[in-house]
């Protein structure tokens, strides 16, 4: 496991520690880690996402004429 070491401001530091409290976290470490664990799975999924969408058939151009007419038929 690697340690890494990160300044934060008084107002940030006092936040994580609320956090913490808050979320039934044992230390800071175990806050930042589920954090950037979070963020990680957020990545992939939009990853997933987009290559999804591109194995989903022949390209559309969207231009401002598509968007428009996408708009227009809407009922609103």
């Amino acid at each position: 496991m690697t340690i890494l070491n990160i300044s934060l401001p008084d107002s940030i530091q006092a936040f994580v520690a609320q956090q913490v409290d808050k979320g039934g976290y044992g230390t800071v470490n175990e806050y930042i880690l589920d954090l950037l664990c979070q963020e990680k799975a957020k990545a992939e999924q939009i990853e997933s996402l987009l290559l999804e969408g591109l194995d989903s058939g022949e390209p559309l151009e969207v231009t401002d004429d598509w968007w428009e007419h996408k708009r227009s038929s809407f009922h609103l």
